[in-house]
């Protein structure tokens, strides 16, 4: 025996389903069926302006993404707004797009958005295709991510104001606006 362990192979995710994790109770993974069977449906007709390919309307049913987060215990006391409120969700696609909600846009003591985890679309359901993010209010289409491999949830650290040292985005020069992503760092070091 040489010592080597062969690589451990786990099975692939199935088809459609996404990761719900961050500060909660009770992470999971989701598949649309899911989504389906355990959650409420809610139907909301949009028309959003598309930048490839100009205006869409279509009629998307599924759970609202409030109550699918709420089920997995977010880990705020949700007796206090101010708690809730330090809350975002970050949701990723199949293709790598993400996007970012405050907590106090779906919470119904704030906004009480109807955003929608999508299990179908113009009647057709999404199992293989993956869920969708609805932002049924918004009026162009970039906050609508296809086949949703995960959600997040939680709350970023503050930042004091008077920092001296603040943060940038590692491989960005200071003050050169750096991008959109990526790792940060503090600026001396």
């Amino acid at each position: 025996m040489s010592g080597l362990s062969s690589p451990r192979r786990t099975a692939a995710p199935p088809a459609g389903s996404f990761a719900l994790s961050g500060d909660l109770a009770e992470p999971s993974r989701l598949t649309v069926a899911d989504l389906r069977e355990r959650f409420e449906q809610h139907e909301a007709e949009v028309v959003f302006h598309c930048a490839t390919n100009g205006p869409q309307r279509h009629t998307f049913s599924g759970p609202l993404l409030r109550e699918v987060i709420t089920g997995a215990r977010p880990l705020f006391d949700p007796r206090r707004r101010k708690d809730r409120s330090r809350f975002m969700v970050s949701v990723t696609g199949g293709d790598g797009h993400h996007t970012v909600l405050s907590w106090g846009e779906i919470d119904s003591d704030f906004c009480d958005a109807p955003v929608l985890l999508a299990t179908g679309m113009d009647g057709r359901d999404l199992d293989l295709a993956g869920s969708q993010l609805v932002a049924p209010w918004d009026r162009c289409g970039a906050r609508y991510v296809s086949a949703i491999s995960s959600v997040w949830v939680g709350a970023p650290p503050p930042f004091p104001a008077d920092d001296p040292e603040p943060l940038v985005r590692v491989g960005a020069r200071a003050g050169s606006g750096g991008g959109s992503a990526g790792p940060y760092r503090r600026t001396a070091g």
